[in-house]
């Protein structure tokens, strides 16, 4: 078993050491190339997510899409892109930088179409009445009604890819991953233990960072009012009120 003979001084110990924290193998750089993975591909993902979930929720269509691409990203296992990628990309980050875009893009897809297609019809009239385009309606009045769902699905990419990143280190794309891998290699179980300790503690950085910035720039009327979790788990039974032209 991997916690065989783990103890609590012995991940201290491995810790403490000053050959884990200096070179091409030590903590920060390995956390570096962790966080420049993971941050590439959640930033091609939202390139790529928020322009087509704006759209389609703003005009109330492809609520289907938005479903099937969730339930796709779930079922799509990480590992398979990243090995059917790499015959075609070769071994690094492009490969792994693939599989992660294809893990963030379905949660934040959906989130910002569901955003965008349940603000309240009242809202879009009132819009239209002031004279507004639909240009001015999307950034005034619907991407402000829609921003908690948005960070939601951040958040949620943000996890999953900072978590799933660990495989980089299969296809020698480094990151803290390379730990685990390490320790595989070598039946090395502390270093096994504390590779996944450094993972855990990034991944719940990250999220009580993005908690704490969505805190910040959502208004708390909505916070209360609109449940920010809620759109991905309606997916699994989708409704009219989320998905308009799915019926």
């Amino acid at each position: 078993m991997i916690l065989a003979g783990v103890t609590l001084s012995a991940i201290a110990h491995w810790f403490g050491d000053a050959q884990h924290w200096r070179g091409g193998d030590g903590i920060p750089h390995r956390l570096v190339q962790h966080v420049t993975i993971c941050g590439a591909s959640l930033l091609v993902a939202v390139a790529v997510s928020l322009p087509v979930g704006v759209v389609l929720g703003h005009l109330r269509k492809g609520g289907v899409i938005a479903q099937n691409l969730a339930n796709m990203g779930r079922a799509i296992p990480s590992l398979a892109i990243l090995i059917i990628a790499v015959p075609f990309l070769g071994i690094g980050a492009r490969p792994a930088e693939l599989a992660l875009v294809a893990l963030a893009v379905p949660p934040l897809l959906t989130n910002t179409y569901v955003g965008m297609a349940t603000v309240d019809d009242d809202v879009r009239d009132a819009a239209r009445g002031m004279g507004m385009t639909a240009t001015q309606m999307i950034w005034r009045a619907e991407l402000p009604l829609a921003l908690p769902y948005i960070l939601s699905g951040l958040r949620t990419a943000t996890f999953n890819v900072i978590a799933t990143a660990t495989l980089a280190a299969e296809i020698a794309s480094g990151g803290l991953g390379q730990f685990i891998s390490t320790g595989l290699e070598v039946n090395d179980s502390v270093e096994i233990v504390c590779g996944a300790i450094l993972v855990v503690a990034l991944a719940l950085t990250a999220e009580l960072a993005l908690a704490s910035l969505q805190r910040a720039v959502v208004a708390a009327p909505l916070r209360q009012h609109r449940n920010t979790r809620r759109p991905i788990n309606q997916l699994e039974e989708p409704d009219d009120a989320n998905f308009p032209d799915a019926a």
